[in-house]
């Protein structure tokens, strides 16, 4: 039996893409999955929903509770977590996905825009976790992942508003990670060294399929850091491939999403 049968995991931004992927993986070993996000309906332009992601992952012979939300929200989230603990009566780990891209220029960037990528990254993680960590403090047990990458500041021009909050969710996991390790917390980032298939890439032509790689190398990440007691690791921003190898992982042949390419890393960050 997995270590994670019976555990809830709350995954922002997961009615596709990348935190469908994780709900899926996360479902596979057991656990039961409250679905959040904005989408309640499926669509040409944006395919999927917490409906569709909620039925996907009750087919794996999991829980899975649909709740939207506007992450920008903080009673949507507060609501969140009480809705969780409603049903589930516990709440074990929280993957902070949900995500706004902006790869612009400062004055490309109106103060709508700025607004819009803070909302959703920064703020969005801090104010989740504030509305989870009383009842993973409760339980003296939980995980928190934001996917957010290491601070390197050769990442910022061109992509300023961006950076600020991405390394705002970074800050985040830095400074949560030591106020709640008493509690057996653990809080970690996570973030990819090349471009992952996502409706993000696709629509922002962040380069083409031999550029990319699937998002089940974030999964098996994710996986490997939740199935571990969260005091043998917390407080790091992690890349993916790095901490794979970390792992034992050596072949990543079959992350690739046209077999027989090697993805290129991004110049950012550094390692």
């Amino acid at each position: 039996m997995s270590t994670l049968t019976g555990r809830v995991a709350i995954i922002t931004g997961s009615s596709r893409g990348i935190g469908r992927a994780i709900a899926l993986g996360l479902a596979r070993q057991g656990c039961n999955i409250v679905v959040a996000a904005k989408s309640t309906e499926s669509t040409e332009r944006l395919p999927g929903s917490i409906h569709t992601v909620s039925k996907e992952v009750e087919a794996l012979g999991a829980q899975a509770l649909p709740v939207q939300v506007d992450v920008r929200d903080a009673d949507q989230l507060d609501a969140l977590a009480a809705r969780t603990m409603e049903r589930f009566g516990r709440i074990d780990i929280l993957i902070n996905n949900a995500g706004a891209l902006w790869w612009r220029p400062l004055l490309d960037t109106p103060a709508k825009r700025f607004d819009l990528v803070m909302g959703v990254n920064a703020r969005a993680a801090f104010l989740a976790c504030r509305a989870v960590l009383p009842h993973m403090t409760a339980a003296r047990w939980g995980h928190i992942i934001n996917m957010s990458p290491p601070i390197d500041l050769k990442a910022v021009p061109g992509k300023i508003a961006y950076f600020i909050s991405k390394f705002g969710m970074t800050l985040v996991t830095h400074g949560l990670a030591e106020e709640v390790r008493a509690a057996n917390i653990a809080v970690n980032s996570l973030w990819p060294v090349t471009i992952i298939e996502s409706q993000a890439s696709i629509a922002w032509g962040l380069g083409t399929p031999e550029m990319w790689r699937k998002p089940d190398i974030l999964v098996d990440c994710v996986l490997r850091l939740v199935e571990k007691e969260p005091a043998a690791l917390t407080g790091q921003a992690l890349l993916d491939e790095e901490f794979l190898r970390s792992e034992g992982v050596t072949d990543f042949g079959p992350y690739a999403c046209v077999p027989g390419t090697q993805p290129p890393r991004m110049s950012w960050p550094r390692v």
